[in-house]
């Protein structure tokens, strides 16, 4: 019975130190390509500015091919309202510890730049003015300067 106990323990325990957040993937996987992290505090159901953000810049082409050229990561922290969109409840739990890090204002939208470490870069409160290219283009100067 002991040795059953045990090694339900060490299977549980191991598969909860494997597990890693959203977050914690985007910052080894920028460290790895050496690429920046871009994190979005959202309310894709409430929130007006959060909803033009998305389709305005976050959704488009020009947008995506910064992941594609390898220079950011993207992470959004969505909050939505609606019982139906909402996320598990790992990744509630994950949103709402950056919130408590990166937004204890709780901005919406939010946006921030950072570097692998987690380390902000640039902050974007409310919607960005820039159009898609432009937001693109000065998410990839901040890439060159780094």
């Amino acid at each position: 019975m002991k040795t059953i106990f045990t090694a339900i323990f060490l299977a549980l325990f191991s598969v909860l130190a494997n597990a890693q957040t959203r977050f914690e993937k985007a910052k080894k996987t920028a460290s790895e390509q050496n690429e920046l992290i871009l994190l979005n505090f959202s309310g894709s159901d409430w929130c007006i500015p959060c909803i033009k953000l998305h389709k305005n810049i976050i959704e488009t082409e020009t947008f995506k091919q910064l992941s594609a050229d390898h220079i950011l990561q993207y992470v959004n922290a969505d909050f939505p309202r609606s019982k139906k969109y909402q996320p598990s409840a790992e990744i509630k739990k994950e949103n709402a510890a950056l919130a408590d890090l990166y937004n204890p204002k709780g901005i919406f939208p939010y946006t921030i730049l950072l570097n692998s470490e987690g380390k902000v870069i640039k902050t974007w409160e409310g919607l960005p003015v820039e159009d898609a290219t432009a937001f693109s283009n000065e998410v990839r100067s901040f890439y060159q300067k780094k």
